[in-house]
């Protein structure tokens, strides 16, 4: 008889495990409450024009690939990827900087808009390149055993993984203008937190999108996540839609059954669990749950706050993605990690992927998407009403004083808003859109494994889990869940990797 496994929650970490355990023979049923997959990475629909509900774009494409190939298939086959170059448009006060995975580019960029600069960046990504693949192998292991902490290839990156260094320390030992350290971390946003806090080993960030680029997906990043829903069917899992656990039922240390809010109760010898870890852990664990006061000790990311607006007009001139930092970023970082201050000197990423998609929109229309960090909500939920369209007019005033958009009022014709307290609602732990923080008390055997500890049979896919948030990672977190549950049962895999020999020759050529 085959092994029943039971996947909660159908965001990018559960359809990947979903994929891959389908396809290695396991009997696998995926819940997802919502009626669309993808949880953060959903579409959202407003009217003609459909969005990503959160990620614009895909690093790291090398993971998803190797992803695809353990199911014996080609990402490019079933997903239509576009390489941008430029990448993004960084924007200060005065300056602008185009960013670009091409090191010729890249460096005459630079060099325009920060003379001198260009020997620096070079450095950079020379010493990076090393960097990274000290550091990949760390990413790529499960650390659910104290003695994992004594692998080879983790006492190889001590150096790099044990610093007290800031990502913004580690820049500045390369850059000596402000303002382009910020375009080596505002990476940093990935994980939530701030440069000037966030570990030093994740300046590897940067270096990975200026090394390898970022990639478009056509009808935006949720086309994955329905792609990868109907390749879990076609290798023999199965989707229920509009299926809400309530609880898990146990015998000793392991679940066997999982509780629907309709009173039906699935049997499984395996259980993944892909909803966001801190709420899931107060909220469905059964008698097994963690009071929320308890988990709130522990340190998460900041918010955001989201403006999805559908227009009936396209800027044909503006770029596809758009960062807009704050007058003063340190200040603006230091309100957001405050947890407390909502900066009216705020930092917006822009999305126009109309400029490269016309699929999103009807003709002669486009869409934008505008993501403002913020705080979370650890000292209560501020977002009345009346401060979230206060907010709104303030993120349109900048983005109207600060791009090429000045009429952009009045060409909008759907709007549609996400605040923390949005997020929140959304069973995402005090809105905290990225999950926990990557502090050093966070990261590796401290932050909730793979295996959750103290059960036999749970295993943990997502941001909240080991390697962390970001698309690629959580893609990790899915394969190193599955090959855990192999592992379970006598089958050690090896694993699909096109990752080493693609650092090694980066690193050879730098």
């Amino acid at each position: 008889m085959r092994k029943r496994i039971v996947i909660v929650g159908a965001g990018p970490g559960g359809l990947v495990s979903g994929m891959l355990l389908a396809h290695r023979g396991y009997e696998v049923t995926l819940l997802e409450k919502a009626g669309t997959v993808g949880g953060r990475n959903a579409p959202l629909i407003a009217g003609d024009y459909r969005f990503d509900t959160g990620p614009t774009f895909l690093h790291q494409k090398f993971t998803l690939d190797e992803i695809f190939a353990e199911i014996g298939r080609k990402s490019d086959d079933h997903i239509s990827f576009q390489k941008l170059d430029p990448m993004t448009t960084l924007t200060w006060d005065q300056v602008s900087l185009n960013t670009s995975s091409d090191p010729q580019k890249m460096a005459a960029h630079i060099e325009k808009a920060f003379p001198g600069e260009a020997a620096n960046y070079q450095r950079f990504m020379a010493d990076h390149a090393d960097k990274l693949e000290t550091i990949f192998p760390c990413l790529q292991k499960p650390y659910h055993k104290l003695s994992t902490l004594l692998a080879p290839h983790l006492l190889k990156a001590f150096p790099y993984v044990a610093t007290n260094k800031s990502v913004m320390d580690v820049l500045g030992e390369y850059f000596d203008d402000e303002r382009l350290k910020l375009a080596f971390t505002f990476q940093a946003k990935y994980l939530g937190m701030s440069p000037w806090n966030c570990p030093g080993l994740f300046s590897i960030l940067s270096y990975i999108e200026y090394a390898y680029g970022i990639y478009h997906v056509e009808g935006g990043l949720s086309k994955m996540s329905e792609v990868m829903a109907d390749i879990f069917q076609q290798e023999g899992g199965t989707l229920r839609l509009n299926s809400e656990v309530s609880s898990f039922e146990y015998k000793n240390d392991k679940v066997s059954h999982v509780v629907l809010a309709d009173g039906e109760k699935l049997p499984c010898d395996d259980l993944v669990v892909n909803a966001d870890y801190a709420h899931a852990r107060s909220m469905i664990f059964g008698k097994e749950k963690v009071a929320t006061e308890t988990l709130a000790k522990k340190k998460f990311s900041c918010s955001t706050f989201m403006l999805y607006l559908g227009l009936d007009k396209i800027y044909e001139n503006e770029p596809h993605h758009h960062i807009i930092f704050a007058d003063d970023y340190g200040q603006n970082v230091a309100d957001i990690q405050s947890q407390k201050t909502i900066s009216k000197d705020m930092s917006v990423y822009v999305r126009n992927s109309s400029v490269n998609d016309k699929t999103v929109a009807p003709e002669g229309h486009s869409q934008l998407y505008l993501l403002i960090p913020t705080i979370n909500n650890r000292h209560g939920d501020q977002w009345t009403d009346e401060l979230r369209q206060k907010y709104r007019d303030q993120v349109l005033d900048r983005v109207i004083a600060k791009t090429g958009m000045k009429d952009l009022r009045e060409h909008i014709v759907e709007e549609r808003c996400i605040t923390p307290t949005t997020w929140q609602e959304s069973d995402i732990f005090m809105g905290a859109t990225f999950n926990f923080a990557h502090t050093m008390d966070q990261m590796l055997y401290l932050r909730p494994r793979n295996k959750l500890q103290g059960f036999e049979n749970i295993y943990l896919v997502g941001g909240g889990t080991h390697p962390g948030s970001g698309l690629p990672t959580i893609f990790e977190s899915a394969r190193i869940s599955a090959n855990l549950i192999d592992e379970s049962y006598g089958t050690v895999r090896e694993r699909v990797d096109f990752t080493t020999e693609l650092l090694a020759s980066t690193t050879t050529a730098a």
